[in-house]
């Protein structure tokens, strides 16, 4: 059901470690950014806003790009490597592939990678940042959601199988898998010990469904939703909140000024052992609730942000999940 996993890479990916978004107005997301997510800005001037949670010191987890015209896409998700030497292995591992790879300059960065999956997702890979102090208990200076620190992707790509055999290569394992009859849909995929860094889902991609950052404490989740109707953004409360059923996590799926779609939920179980086995889900029972709770909504499923300059292409077989617009629909007296 589950490619193989190489439980000894060529090099060393630690975790999910930052995003690089384009935005229309720059003051507009910094504002949903810091005021309903609770994000602090560690640096930031005319053109790019550098953010970061409440419990993270590396300068950055979240990079606003203003760019009126291509503004609603990804340019980057970005991996933490453990050492420098991991980035010349990674440049040779690439380049051996005839995958993409080449340096870049980077602010505040160490040296930076850029390379991409079989498919064109943008990565970028660096083994260090500037600090800056972490503010999880200067409570004085908290505001919103309390986001402490962004935990993990989602991105879409037309043939999940295909996509988490090349991650598995690079020893992102499983946690948990979506998959109907032999057919794998979704993947689950982490390096730093916890269930999720990358997750894939089966869809017309590569784009970006969401990034998601953790908070402290479960009604950190409904402030979220609260601070997003004070901000002037409730109608971008797009789902939950709710409980998941992979993961187990309690979430709200919010969409930021420019249509980005960001998570805020309260973290999950650790996966360090290696004779965990991944949990299976059946895609034909499960609307990614657990137990309780509504359908997303149609849009949730398909709906992402596309990468920039990369083209997209679609699955084999369209998606059909049990989305909130079917599942009315089928209840209805009409229907039965």
């Amino acid at each position: 059901m589950l490619p193989p996993v190489n439980l000894r890479p060529s090099f060393n990916i630690t975790r999910s470690s930052h995003v690089r978004l384009t935005v229309a107005d720059l003051a507009e997301s910094r504002n949903f950014y810091v005021n309903v997510l609770g994000l602090v800005v560690s640096d930031e001037d005319e053109r790019t806003c550098y953010l970061r949670g409440l419990a993270e010191a590396c300068h950055h987890s979240l990079v606003l790009q203003w760019d009126e015209e291509g503004a609603g896409s990804c340019e980057r998700i970005g991996f933490r490597v453990f050492f420098d030497e991991d980035l010349d292995l990674a440049y040779a591992w690439f380049r051996e592939r005839g995958l993409p790879a080449a340096w870049v300059d980077a602010p505040y960065q160490g040296r930076t990678l850029h390379v991409s999956d079989p498919v064109g997702t943008p990565l970028e890979l660096c083994a260090h940042m500037e600090t800056r102090p972490r503010l999880h208990i200067d409570f004085q200076l908290h505001k919103g959601a309390h986001a402490q620190r962004l935990d993990h992707y989602q991105t879409f790509a037309p043939d999940t199988y295909e996509l988490c055999a090349f991650y598995g290569e690079l020893g992102f394992r499983n946690s948990e898998y979506l998959a109907h009859g032999d057919k794998l849909l979704g993947a689950f995929m982490y390096r730093k010990g916890t269930c999720l860094d990358l997750a894939i889902v089966e869809n017309t991609g590569p784009a970006l469904h969401h990034f998601a950052y953790t908070v402290s404490e479960s009604h950190d989740i409904f402030t979220a939703c609260d601070f997003a109707g004070i901000q002037g953004y409730g109608e971008g409360v797009e789902r939950g909140p709710g409980r998941h059923g992979p993961g187990g996590m309690l979430f709200a799926y919010l969409r930021d000024p420019d249509g980005h779609r960001v998570e805020v939920f309260n973290s999950h179980y650790q996966t360090i052992d290696t004779e965990i086995e991944p949990v299976r889900w059946d895609a034909g029972s499960l609307s990614t609730n657990a137990r309780w709770g509504l359908p997303a909504l149609e849009r949730w499923y398909f709906e992402a942000s596309p990468f920039v300059g990369v083209e997209q292409i679609p699955p084999a077989e369209p998606p059909n999940p049990m989305s909130l617009e079917r599942f009315l629909l089928e209840q209805s007296p009409s229907t039965r």
